[in-house]
């Protein structure tokens, strides 16, 4: 058996604070996990430091799941994102050993390819609706056949998804929470003007997504989703805040417009019921949120089942490890809808070595054994943790609201 003798903690910075777990077996042969929790990343360090890498020496890295399973029972305390970011980073890396051992891409693990490649879809953002709509016929022109649009709301002095690079947006932006101003009605009014002007621009031949964010109550929700349905957008993202899933009930009452969440769902739990009730369209749940690979297609094989597809989070705080692996789970489902793909800095591609690539609006994860990415150790120690964190979100009369 191959016997883990080592594991560590590795946090870098190259723009954006990474958490990446390495485990090591005893011929030499490792294994990478993603374990970034933006804004709360040195709780998953130390959860996997002081709790999770001492259970993991001398055990065999082949029995992936029984390792997950003792995680995740083990601990008696279940679920949760520091929790789960852990197990998924184990996990992540432990599939990574398997591939390199069998001398296979992990996607081959998973039964193989059910595709060619991996439809992905790019961010277009501006302060008007003219600047976004410039960006997308940007992205459209690099090959793009998916772009998620968001655009400033007039009268509001910022906006979800809006930043001041148009290809790189890094959320977590301060020392100390920025406090950010969310008028309901202002945005209400902006979105389906937005769409209208895009799809004029852009035509129908290219896929249009949005993300509220988790801003709207269910029946705000239903109405934008019917204000949209002449432009055909094929996703409304976290309509509104997903603890209590019957809430997607009342939004599927007033719209046909699809929905998709899931992006900080950590286990099966937090969408069996938007599953199986077929409340949503798309599951957005992540590698390294929702307990790994493993984990994620239990997911997915449920998705299956009722036919909901995947549409996994893909922002800049999941690092190149998660990218890869997120990837090799895309190309091998079934069910697969999109994937969200925001690029990373140069500087962060240097530290995380990877063999996935893009084309023509599409990924692919590659053919080098295992997840095919590495770190470069030695660079990322130059990168120090720099505490970030994402923003908080009142009303225009002070109240706290969702970000």
């Amino acid at each position: 058996m191959p016997k883990i003798i080592d594991a560590k903690v590795i946090v870098t910075s190259p723009g954006r604070n990474f958490v990446t777990l390495k485990i090591i077996t005893e011929d030499g042969v490792y294994g990478l996990g993603d374990a970034t929790l933006n804004g709360r990343e040195l709780s998953v360090a130390s959860y996997l430091q002081d709790h999770v890498v001492p259970c993991l020496i001398g055990r065999d890295a082949h029995r992936i799941e029984d390792i997950w399973q003792y995680l995740y029972k083990g601990a008696y305390w279940r679920r949760g994102p520091v929790t789960m970011s852990a197990i998924a980073a184990v996990d992540t890396a432990l599939w990574d050993i398997k591939g390199k051992l069998a001398g296979l891409p992990v996607y081959q693990l998973l039964g193989g390819a059910s595709r060619e490649s991996v439809m992905v879809y790019g961010h277009a953002n501006g302060a008007s609706i003219e600047d976004t709509v410039a960006v997308a016929l940007d992205y459209q022109r690099q090959g793009y056949k998916a772009i998620r649009i968001q655009c400033g709301v007039p009268g509001m002095a910022s906006t979800y998804g809006v930043s001041k690079d148009k290809y790189f947006y890094e959320p977590a932006d301060a020392d100390l929470p920025t406090e950010n101003v969310w008028n309901t009605s202002k945005y209400l009014r902006v979105v389906p003007e937005l769409f209208k002007a895009a799809r004029e621009a852009l035509g129908w031949d290219v896929h249009l997504l949005h993300d509220i964010h988790h801003r709207l109550t269910p029946i705000e929700a239903g109405r934008l989703g019917k204000d949209m349905e002449q432009y055909r957008p094929f996703w409304l993202e976290d309509a509104t805040p997903a603890e209590n899933q019957e809430a997607f009930k009342l939004i599927r009452q007033h719209t046909t417009t699809p929905l998709a969440v899931g992006e900080i769902f950590n286990s099966i739990h937090d969408c069996r019921e938007l599953i199986e009730n077929q409340l949503i369209d798309y599951i957005r749940a992540t590698v390294v949120h929702a307990g790994g690979i493993s984990h994620l297609r239990k997911i997915a094989n449920l998705a299956d089942l009722y036919q909901v597809r995947t549409g996994c989070h893909g922002a800049t705080d999941l690092s190149p490890v998660c990218m890869a692996a997120a990837l090799h789970f895309d190309l091998s489902v079934p069910n697969f809808g999109v994937q969200e793909y925001m690029r990373h800095t140069p500087e962060t591609d240097a530290v995380f070595p990877h063999a996935y690539t893009f084309a023509d609006g599409a990924m692919h994860p590659g053919e080098a054994p295992g997840l095919g990415v590495d770190i470069d150790e030695d660079l990322a120690a130059q990168y120090e943790y720099n505490r970030a964190f994402l923003p908080v979100n009142r009303l225009e009369d002070g109240t706290m609201f969702n970000w």
